[in-house]
């Protein structure tokens, strides 16, 4: 699992350096063609005013080809009289001015491109064969038609030239616009589509880790969860050859140690309970015999007995009768744990019940000094159950109440209707139980500390009081404090009209 993570995150790591490098390319061959349009720009500005430069020498030259008129506007509208001889005389400053633009034009600050390197040397030579040729003129007393015509054809070179430049330079830069506008849009589409791709092949990296780990990790959970239910006939198939591989094995062998564990627990369980079934029965028999004997010599039927013979048989009656009850509850909760008990459902009167299991215990009651009442509702009457098991659920309880009360204290048994349901409630004022103990005390052979200095009962009271309420569908639990006495609730269900 740690190489899968290792993986994906060098992965992920490689698409970030690719996007930054190829970012970092279309920056440099951006950032190198702006400096060669920057530099075409330069050379193109220089080489329009060295044509412009060229074609206002050629315009002042003309100016002496322009005759009579030309002559007189140069002369202030004054007639002259020779004015092609006077002409470029008059305008000496002028193309003065003019040349030496021009000069400064052929002056770049910047070496020309290879290719235009040879037509500027050209242009520039020109330039000095048409200052000279201008100096010669203008330093000269007679017009020289020659030199005039050499002047004029060599400053329309000149212009040709500077514009061929010009032209030239101004293609190189429309291509390199083109082309930059064509690089741009290349970059951006492959910037784009790399940087997709990228987020798709993490999207579908992180897909598919996410899946080979969090589909395993639910399977294993499922199971799991199955296992905790009993569930111990599936098997947990994940293909992983990594740490989930190993859990799903190790899952696997102990649902198998389960399975084979609960089995065995099942028969031990079932064996348990067989065995306190028929040991129960078996101690039952002649335990009724002795209950029944001891009644009959503790009536004298059998000739009369002394005082001393009395109170040995009226102990062997309590001992006899307390044990026959311990069997009757093992024998119960047996049936109830293997499944064998069968409920007697039918419609029978809960007050009468209720009735009858406060008589079962109002002379120990009345011995201790402890008061029982009841207070039933008036609009509890009819319940669905198993009479002879609620009794024996109610005559648990309230026993319980009266043993754990002090003298001069009370127990309240009252029943309510609520929630579609009725609640029989049994109160004492007796110590109280500690809220730790509240669900063991329903787990057989479960008893608190001052259960087990009262040395009356096994603990088996209460577990079976409980199973016998849920098998009617109902509950049963327990509300109380440590010194302040306690409240044990269960519910039935009410007859169905």
């Amino acid at each position: 699992m740690r190489t899968k993570l290792v993986v994906a995150f060098l992965v992920i790591a490689v698409l970030l350096v690719v996007v930054a490098a190829l970012g970092l390319r279309v920056l440099g061959q951006s950032n190198s063609r702006a400096e060669n349009l920057r530099g075409l720009e330069i050379r193109s500005t220089a080489y329009h005013t060295l044509e412009t430069d060229a074609r206002q020498v050629r315009h002042l030259l003309g100016l002496c080809a322009g005759g009579e008129d030309m002559a007189k506007w140069v002369n202030g509208g004054r007639p002259a009289p020779a004015p092609a001889r006077t002409c470029l005389r008059e305008i000496d400053r002028s193309v003065g001015s003019s040349l030496t633009l021009l000069g400064q034009s052929t002056e770049l600050d910047f070496l020309p491109a290879a290719d235009e390197a040879p037509r500027f040397r050209a242009t520039k030579r020109v330039y000095g064969q048409l200052a000279a040729v201008v100096t010669a003129i203008t330093g000269s007393s007679q017009l020289s038609l020659p030199q005039h015509a050499r002047a004029e054809r060599l400053a329309v070179d000149l212009e040709n030239r500077a514009a061929t430049l010009s032209e030239s330079t101004t293609r190189k830069t429309d291509l390199l616009l083109a082309e930059d506008r064509a690089a741009f849009t290349g970059s951006r589409n492959l910037f784009i589509g790399v940087a997709v791709s990228s987020i798709v092949l993490a999207l579908l990296l992180g897909f598919v880790l996410s899946w080979s780990l969090v589909v395993p990790i639910q399977r294993t959970e499922a199971r799991l969860a199955k296992m905790a239910a009993g569930d111990f006939s599936g098997r947990l198939d994940v293909a992983n050859r990594d740490e989930l591989g190993s859990l799903a094995a190790n899952v696997n062998r102990t649902n198998d140690e389960l399975r084979r564990l609960y089995r065995e627990l099942e028969g031990a369980s079932r064996h348990k309970s067989e065995f306190l079934a028929n040991m129960s029965h078996e101690l039952r028999t002649p335990l009724n015999a002795i209950i029944g004997f001891s009644e009959v010599l503790r009536q004298g039927l059998f000739g009369k007995v002394n005082a001393k013979q009395a109170e040995y048989l009226d102990d062997i009656l309590s001992s006899g009768n307390h044990l026959l009850s311990v069997i009757n509850d093992v024998l119960d909760l047996a049936k109830v744990e293997s499944g064998q008990i069968e409920l007697e459902l039918g419609a029978f009167s809960l007050s009468e019940t209720l009735q009858r299991g406060v008589v079962m215990v109002r002379d120990r009651a009345t011995l201790n000094g402890v008061g029982v009442s009841l207070d039933t509702a008036s609009d509890v009457e009819l319940v669905e159950g198993d009479e002879r098991r609620i009794r024996q659920v109610v005559f648990n309880l309230l026993s319980n109440a009266v043993k754990f009360t002090p003298t001069g204290g009370t127990v309240r048994m009252r029943s309510t209707r609520a929630n579609g349901e009725v609640r029989v409630s049994v109160s004492d004022t007796g110590p109280g139980i500690a809220r730790e103990d509240h669900k063991r005390i329903f787990e057989e052979f479960g008893q608190t500390e001052v259960g087990m200095a009262q040395r009356e009962g096994t603990g088996l009271g209460l577990a079976l009081s409980k199973r016998l309420v849920e098998l009617h569908g109902g509950r049963i639990w327990v509300e109380s404090e440590r010194g302040r006495g306690s409240c044990f609730v269960f519910t039935l269900p009410l007859r169905h009209a």
